[in-house]
């Protein structure tokens, strides 16, 4: 366990360290939230000094441990018109304050909790409605703490336990069921003597309270509880409806950031097309560059080149293969073309059937020699280009 130290300045030095740190041993709370858990634990030192933020180890049911924030001390009770002071323990647990903390009353050695209670368990487990109704993040440790008060002083928790009342004969210092005269002998003391207040001030003041207790402080005890429930009644509501209008105003965030998020996505998106589109541009631009430069080196050459240069030794091939391959090609396409043209003079009744017949299988036996040829000259070509590979890999 770290205490934490006394004084304002040193608690948000304290607070700051813990939330800030990292590693193993650092608390395990949402980075979006340690903000507001400083300020929550701030505000509740600010009102009730008697409590003191701390770390210790916290066991869950399952059997994890995990390193938490506590407030630990006394929160003010009044009862019968004196305040006692109830031990309890506040813990934040990993979700908060999306979700309530664990509030324990812890007795001391001399005090035992109250069986049946109607808020707290034997174990010291505390439940209230402000608890069950937690709403992030309007809920708070201040009000929190303030409803645990205005619970207990309805309903005390605790109680003392009874001193044994010296006597000639020993007799065990252990409690044990209470019988009429041991309920007589027990009157003087309080039924709920709480804190740091001796015995004697409680007997003092439960003697002045059996002297003074007519109808009148009944009357004004009544009135005041009365006054007391109508308050806690009023802010009940005025917390639902804060509770209310709070949601309303965390689903209208949520939709503006939904919205938000789709914006900066189409915006994204926009961002990425424009980019696509400028490069696609640049490259247009450059291609367009290089087919102007290409039109203006050539522009003057386009009427000398057809009255001088020869169609048909435009291309010249590197070496005899490919010449061989060229005229091969060339052939077979021809002898395709003269194949069409008779399928089509056939057709019209230009050419008999027999003509027909007698060309088509001429031409087609030429046509079968010149791809043979040309597949025997791609085969060569093939071989020659993986010998020259290989020629260049062992160079």
């Amino acid at each position: 366990m770290v205490p934490s130290p006394s004084n304002p300045q040193q608690i948000q030095q304290f607070l700051s360290s813990v939330l800030s740190q990292r590693g193993p041993n650092s608390v395990p709370y949402d980075e979006s939230t340690k903000w507001l858990i400083r300020q929550h634990l701030l505000n509740l030192i600010s009102s009730y000094p008697s409590l003191e933020p701390k770390t210790a180890t916290f066991m869950h049911n399952d059997g994890r441990s995990v390193n938490l924030l506590q407030a630990d001390g006394t929160i003010p009770m009044p009862y019968h018109g004196v305040t006692y002071n109830i031990p309890v323990i506040i813990w934040l647990l990993e979700s908060y304050p999306r979700h309530p903390p664990c509030v324990y009353v812890n007795p001391t050695a001399d005090m035992i909790i109250k069986r049946p209670h109607a808020h707290v368990t034997p174990s010291g487990l505390v439940s209230l409605p402000y608890l069950q109704n937690w709403v992030y993040p309007s809920s708070n440790l201040v009000d929190l703490v303030s409803d645990l008060g205005a619970a207990f002083a309805l309903d005390p928790p605790l109680y003392s336990r009874r001193r044994p009342v010296p006597s000639p004969t020993p007799s065990p210092s252990y409690d044990r069921p209470m019988t009429p005269a041991d309920q007589s002998l027990s009157r003087p003391f309080p039924p709920s003597p709480y804190g740091r207040v001796q015995v004697q001030q409680h007997v003092h003041h439960q003697h002045q309270q059996q002297q003074s207790d007519d109808a009148a402080e009944v009357y004004k005890r009544n009135a005041i509880n009365k006054m007391v429930e109508m308050v806690h009644g009023d802010l009940v509501s005025m917390r639902r409806d804060r509770e209310a209008e709070a949601e309303s105003l965390l689903s209208l965030q949520g939709g503006l950031k939904r919205r938000e998020e789709e914006i900066n996505r189409g915006l994204k998106e926009m961002v990425e097309e424009k980019e696509t589109l400028e490069q696609q541009l640049q490259i247009i631009s450059m291609n367009t560059d290089v087919l102007d430069s290409w039109v203006r080196e050539n522009q003057g050459k386009t009427k000398t080149l057809v009255d001088v240069v020869d169609v048909d030794k435009v291309f010249e091939c590197v070496d005899t293969l490919s010449k061989q391959m060229l005229e091969c090609t060339a052939l077979d396409l021809a002898i395709e073309d003269a194949v069409y043209a008779l399928d089509k003079s056939f057709q019209d009744g230009v050419v008999p059937f027999d003509q027909y017949l007698r060309n088509v299988r001429l031409l087609s036996r030429e046509q079968f020699f010149h791809r043979a040829t040309g597949s025997k000259v791609r085969a060569a070509q093939m071989e020659a280009q993986v010998h020259a590979i290989a020629g260049r890999l062992h160079s």
